[in-house]
């Protein structure tokens, strides 16, 4: 193990690759700039330590509460507020200024809104529920029959039935309500970027592979990784396996224009020995699932490395393009 190359640097290698080899886009709906690849991978053997990257400190508890809101098939953001999770702020904000900019509502600041949500139920029940969001398309599948599919718990049972099963997938990315296949009134105003995964038992152990359609190398990726590992480890404990591997496969992968200063500090960093994960108490069913069950250990990482979120993506409008560009009213 000592002479291994420290799994971390695939992670790094793929920002350099993205350095030398990216090309420079540019985002329709709010101008922003990014230097992409497309059509990458990166794996992570579970039982080699747990990938919350060390080259710079991981938000944890973002981590960890987000997933569970998805676990749960949760899409109103009330949940996160609660628990001090603000990463999706901007997206019901993004639905509520098109009624603002059309007059249907008061004019009224992110702020003043995020706070609104966070301590009016009403409020919250009416405007924190973003709908066709990945925990909702993950448990409650909408049918053409008005039923819903709760495809995380088939594939659980599935590879109950049959741990040698090779169909066990989960799929967010429904054509029905994403861009300009959906009809505009039922349109996501957010993107589904982690898009699908797979689940398959080989020896014993549960490995996921993620295809994420588009990647946002320095913010978001750490992040993916370390839900999906910890998802990996959260399933394997309740189909009473061991975990396997976390496969991470890419297909635009990219840095934002405004994160290029913070990625040449990270790659300057060398990698700590990984963490480890762990998960307290019984676990037999995934609705038994809470955050509190999980135990991180020996998280050691570089300092933070603070860079702007770039709320791009979903279905491009022209009162979230304005406002993305700086031309506020709030």
């Amino acid at each position: 193990m000592s002479d291994k190359k420290h799994p971390e640097y695939q992670y790094l290698d793929l920002m350099q690759d993205i350095l030398e080899n990216g090309v420079k886009q540019e985002d329709m709906g709010t101008n922003a700039v990014t230097y992409s690849v497309f059509g990458r991978q990166l794996r992570f053997d579970l039982s080699e330590g747990f990938p919350l990257l060390t080259t710079k400190k991981t938000w944890w508890h973002g981590i960890l509460y987000e997933l569970a809101w998805f676990i749960a098939g949760n899409n109103n953001i009330r949940y996160l507020l609660d628990n001090g999770v603000h990463i999706w702020d901007d997206y019901p904000y993004k639905v509520y200024r098109e009624k603002m900019e059309k007059g249907d509502e008061p004019e009224i600041s992110k702020e003043d809104f995020i706070e609104k949500i966070a301590t009016d139920d009403e409020y919250a029940k009416k405007w924190g529920t973003l709908k066709y969001v990945y925990g909702e398309q993950w448990r409650a599948w909408p049918t053409k029959e008005d039923e819903t599919i709760d495809q995380l718990q088939w594939v659980i049972d599935e590879l109950r039935k049959d741990p040698d099963a090779h169909n066990t997938l989960v799929n967010a990315w429904n054509p029905e309500y994403l861009y300009e296949m959906a009809k505009p009134e039922k349109a996501c105003r957010f993107p589904i970027c982690h898009n699908m995964f797979q689940l398959n038992i080989k020896d014993g152990k549960l490995s996921l592979q993620l295809y994420q359609r588009s990647a946002d190398i320095f913010l978001g990726v750490p992040f993916n990784i370390a839900s999906y590992a910890l998802l990996t480890t959260i399933l394997a404990k309740v189909l009473k396996v061991e975990p396997g591997e976390f496969v991470h496969t890419f297909g635009d992968v990219h840095v934002y224009g405004n994160h290029l200063e913070q990625v040449k500090i990270q790659l300057e960093r060398k990698p700590y020995p990984f963490s480890k994960v762990t998960l307290e108490g019984e676990l037999n069913e995934i609705d038994d699932f809470k955050p509190e069950m999980v135990k991180l250990e020996n998280y050691q990482s570089h300092p933070m490395i603070k860079g702007e979120l770039s709320p791009t993506g979903g279905l491009k409008t022209k009162t979230w393009e304005k406002y993305t560009k700086g031309e506020k009213k709030n």
